[in-house]
């Protein structure tokens, strides 16, 4: 009974405080990188078509490699121009034997006028004959010029450098050139374009926050466009945006903007799918923190403020993108204010905490920010303007 009272009741350990991490928060302007789905887009693609009907005799290059500016591509049957181009040109010595014949006349009649010989209608007769045969000259000329051409058709050159695709029509085809008379297509790799599309919502984000001071645009949107190919590498030549469609598309509902890129080597072909990253924004003034230093609560998205004493308070933040392993909080965090970064599931409201370490601030630039691009760009009619409208006109304000 003795020992039986000399025994301390028993009861759950004494816990410890909670060993965690912490994270000064700083502001400061941060760069961010906007990326898309793009799509690459020969900056030239030039149809390769017959201008004349007849039979193609051969094709004189080989499907799929480069040709250059004035590379023959295929021959026709050049026999029915070149004796076509006969007729004019007997034509045209006629009426140049013609000419001849009038302006020796006129020079007769001419001094006969002046001494009176011949009446003025003669004179009048031989002008008017002479300057006829110099006109039927001209239009025989004509003829003989479009005969050549037609015959010059028959041998058809590549307009640029480029790669040729395969050849649409087989030798001894007959080519009729309104209907049959595509021949290859030839994509000119340098420069090339990179096409990637903007949703209604993201730009009118876009807007919303250079409105409040939250994004920056660089001046005259001078974005830096850089490119990453399927298997994760990057391509060494990055890009400028030169266009962006100044109309949304009404069936996709998306902002159509191109990039062009040097591509000496040809590494980049046209209809890839690729990453393309657009450098060049800025977030001002921008609170970062990493996000498992952000938690989930009924409501909303809080984190643990650590105060002077290291005992934690739960505080209620509005979040705004992601970058990399780090989120951008709008609002609820203010400069200075310590919170906690790993251990905060174990934190209790007004428990001491034990801090075991301290994180080093995640205001570091060039991490990218992944916003919801469109999964593929359609091909994109000329024009000219940089980036969504208004957006670049906020940014500079």
């Amino acid at each position: 009974m003795l020992l039986a009272g000399c025994k301390k009741a028993s009861g759950p350990p004494a816990l410890g405080a909670p060993e965690v991490t912490v994270m000064t928060v700083v502001a400061h302007d941060t760069p961010v990188d906007l990326e898309f789905t793009a799509q690459t887009q020969s900056s030239r693609e030039v149809e390769i078509r017959a201008r004349v009907d007849g039979f193609l005799d051969r094709r004189t290059y080989a499907e799929g490699d480069e040709v250059k500016t004035g590379q023959t591509m295929f021959l026709m049957d050049p026999k029915p121009f070149q004796a076509a181009l006969q007729t004019p040109r007997g034509q045209l010595a006629a009426q140049q034997a013609r000419l001849t014949v009038a302006q020796q006349n006129l020079g007769r009649v001419k001094p006969l006028a002046a001494q009176q010989a011949l009446s003025q209608k003669d004179l009048d007769d031989a002008i008017g004959n002479e300057k006829q045969a110099q006109a039927a000259v001209i239009s025989a000329q004509g003829q003989v010029q479009t005969a050549e051409l037609n015959l010059g058709y028959t041998t058809i050159k590549s307009p640029l450098n480029g790669l040729a695709s395969y050849a649409r029509q087989q030798d001894g085809s007959y080519l009729i050139a309104n209907s049959s008379g595509l021949l290859t297509y030839v994509y000119q790799l340098d420069p090339i374009w990179v096409n990637f599309s903007i949703s209604e919502n993201e730009m009118l984000h876009f807007q919303d926050q250079i409105s409040a001071g939250k994004l920056l645009f660089p001046p005259h949107s001078e974005f830096v466009v850089v490119v990453e190919l399927a298997d994760g590498t990057q391509f060494p030549q990055h890009g400028t945006i030169s266009f962006a469609n100044p109309a949304f598309n009404t069936d996709t509902g998306t902002f159509l903007v191109r990039a062009v890129l040097a591509n000496p080597k040809g590494t980049l072909r046209p209809g890839q799918f690729v990453r393309a990253r657009v450098e060049g924004a800025m977030r001002p003034n921008a609170v970062l923190v990493p996000q498992r230093a952000v938690l989930q609560g009924a409501k909303s998205h809080f984190v643990w403020v650590v105060d002077d004493q290291s005992k934690a308070h739960q505080r209620v933040v509005e979040v705004g993108d992601w970058n990399g392993d780090n989120w951008f909080i709008t609002d609820g965090l203010k400069a200075g204010e310590r919170i906690v970064v790993d251990g905060a599931i174990r934190v209790v409201p007004d428990v001491p905490l034990k801090i075991a370490g301290t994180v080093a601030s995640t205001q570091t630039g060039g991490t990218t920010i992944v916003e919801k691009g469109g999964a593929s760009a359609p091909q994109l009619s000329e024009g000219a303007h940089p980036m969504p409208p208004g957006a670049a006109s906020g940014a500079s304000q």
